[in-house]
């Protein structure tokens, strides 16, 4: 008994010194505010008259926004379960993604990844964060830099899972409407293989047709090695990727993707050839990669409001790099820190009871 309650004490004592430090580093190491660039104001605003497209295409051609799921009334949350569902989805996530700031985030990170103008960066986008399409496009045009983009259709839930308004479908729009000038190098069907195989077989003929008959190059490809280097060869050597997404094809079937930080990376451990997809493969080459899959993890690195009702005006939210902000103090009180719970563990705790 004596024993538990020492443990018991240790543990609560870390609690309490943890929770110190964590205040001390929000206190005394801000992370650096990022300053809105007139690229980052064109590209948010490109973002929001996206939106107000897609949400006008919905009204005119009788497609329902229900207002439950998005309340900001974007067009770009789509029911949970669908026939183009892959995978399970976080409804705030898809929601916060619908902030036009978004895309000036992008326009910052392509520039620190060292995106010029002139430039050709590489975009893989599942279907399942369509503003997100939205924003590293717009953030592209903004910058003046040539985006390569691969679509894949399947859709985790509340994304573009609509058959009838999926990913090409919202792509093509925007193209029409002059909008957003990129048009996809090609498409997938996304989910299983990335060849839609949990699809009604009815759903994929029908999507493959609508592909075929759209002239766009079709990626239909089961094996991942296969999948991956056709992908490659569309993207040639572009100055950095970004990855939408979970798509099978750009995140591969390595369990080292989950330690991928949200936002830019230029430095990640490699896992074994036959396991990488895309998303890997760029790494190897050198390539910086900008990843948008887990944002809650984006939002808290990066300042985004979580889930804004209504959404921001376009060049308002406070950003801020989570990158960068290591100097003296932070390793001061992370030595600090690390010392006392070493202290904690090593000293003799007095019996109790």
């Amino acid at each position: 008994m004596a024993v538990d309650r020492r443990l018991r004490y240790r543990v609560l004592t870390a609690g309490v010194v943890s929770l110190a430090a964590w205040l001390a580093l929000q206190t005394m190491v801000p992370r650096p505010s990022i300053e809105w660039s007139n690229e980052m104001r064109q590209a948010a605003h490109r973002m929001e008259q996206a939106i107000a497209a897609a949400a006008q295409y919905s009204e005119r051609v009788g497609i329902p926004i229900d207002e439950s799921l998005d309340p900001n009334r974007t067009g770009l949350i789509g029911p949970e379960l669908t026939p183009l569902f892959t995978t399970l989805g976080r409804l705030e996530a898809k929601r916060t993604t619908t902030n036009p700031d978004v895309a000036g985030l992008l326009v910052h990170l392509l520039r620190r990844a060292g995106v010029s103008a002139g430039d050709t960066i590489a975009i893989g986008c599942s279907a399942s964060f369509p503003a997100l399409m939205i924003a590293a496009q717009s953030a592209a045009e903004a910058i003046g830099v040539h985006a390569v983009t691969i679509l894949s259709l399947g859709a985790s839930g509340y994304g573009a899972t609509r058959p009838e308004f999926n990913l090409l479908d919202i792509s093509q729009l925007l193209s029409g409407e002059g909008i957003i000038h990129t048009v996809p190098a090609a498409v997938s069907l996304g989910g299983e293989g990335d060849v839609g195989a949990e699809f009604d077989p009815v759903l994929r003929d029908r999507l493959m047709q609508r592909i075929r008959a759209s002239g766009i190059e079709v990626v239909d490809e089961p094996d991942l090695r296969r999948n991956v280097a056709r992908r490659m060869a569309i993207y040639g050597r572009p100055a950095a990727f970004v990855n939408i997404g979970g798509a099978d094809a750009n995140l591969g079937s390595s369990p080292l993707v989950l330690k991928v930080e949200p936002g830019l990376n230029t430095d990640m451990a490699l896992p074994p050839v036959d396991e990488r997809g895309v998303l890997f493969e760029m790494a190897g080459a050198g390539v910086p990669v900008i990843h948008l899959l887990h944002v809650r993890g984006l939002a808290l690195r990066y300042g985004l409001p979580w889930d804004p009702n209504p959404l921001p005006e376009p060049g308002k939210t406070p950003l801020r790099d989570g990158a960068g902000a290591r100097g003296w103090v932070f390793w001061l009180i992370t030595a600090a820190y690390l010392a006392a719970l070493g202290l904690i563990m090593a000293v003799r705790w007095p019996r109790f009871g």
